[in-house]
């Protein structure tokens, strides 16, 4: 079955990992902008990310067969730097015409800061005004709740967010019903040792159904598997549910999702 993993970070991962996700029927990724392992100095080092994320990568996924797609920002654990935030915010809209770019992502919260708030919300901003899909990030483990709440009150804030061309990521079995009912796409993403194992989201798609979710491997530097949206898929199968609905989650989903950026072209693999 082919799958679509829309969050991964494949600028850490090797051109292997890439011809392994392609055998086993990745056909795109999204790979939202995030933290470096480091926090970096200046603007001219995101802009050198950015080109990274709008040119180099998506030559090193075609050479396998893969779709590369991206988004841009200042990630929340660098939203400290206020005065750096606000540099990188306003030089974004440079890559914004890059025909792989889906929207501004991953913004979000990492330990509920009033900095953080303030980024978010500059970012929103900015999405709003460019009229792009936004990709969020979630805080991790028990800042998770709270933080998920109070991304969701500030996007409300914003009456020019429509929350049908938001994606909040990350979602857990406490949270997703928080994101589904307030009108947002959700993802699920499958950490070996933190987050979602694959079946703890199948669970979830037990529990709330395949509308508006899907799920991703979020691969990075750390314990992450870049193959996990595949070990997904078994674990649904061994379930029992039906192909129709697997597709649609790890599939169908994520491309309904991006086919409402106005830059995102896709061609089947069928069609290739």
């Amino acid at each position: 079955m082919y799958f679509i993993d829309p969050h991964v970070h494949m600028v850490s991962r090797t051109t292997d990992d890439y011809e392994i996700m392609a055998r086993m029927g990745c056909t795109a990724i999204s790979e939202p902008a995030f933290w470096a392992g480091y926090d970096r100095g200046s603007v001219e080092g995101f802009r050198d990310y950015f080109r990274q994320l709008t040119d180099f990568e998506p030559k090193r996924a075609a050479s396998v067969g893969i779709q590369h797609y991206t988004w841009l920002c200042i990630n929340a654990k660098e939203a400290e730097n206020v005065e750096l935030s606000r540099e990188v915010i306003a030089m974004i809209p440079e890559f914004l015409d890059k025909p792989n770019v889906l929207g501004i992502g991953e913004i979000g919260l990492n330990k509920n800061t009033p900095n953080e708030c303030t980024i978010f919300r500059e970012h929103l901003e900015l999405a709003a005004k460019t009229d792009e899909l936004i990709l969020i990030h979630t805080p991790h483990l028990s800042d998770k709740y709270k933080g998920t709440r109070m991304i969701i009150d500030m996007i409300k804030e914003n009456s020019k967010i429509d929350p049908g061309r938001v994606l909040i990521d990350h979602v857990e079995e406490h949270t997703v019903k928080l994101a589904l009912d307030n009108g947002f796409w959700c993802g699920m993403t499958l950490y070996p040792t933190t987050k979602c194992t694959p079946a703890r989201a199948a669970d979830i798609i037990e529990m709330v159904g395949d509308e508006r979710i899907m799920a991703n491997s979020a691969g990075d530097w750390g314990p992450s598997k870049p193959t996990a949206v595949a070990d997904f898929i078994m674990e649904m199968r061994k379930r029992g549910m039906s192909e129709a609905k697997i597709k649609k989650v790890v599939y169908q989903n994520p491309l309904s999702f991006f086919s409402l950026s106005k830059r995102f072209q896709f061609t089947p693999p069928e069609e290739r």
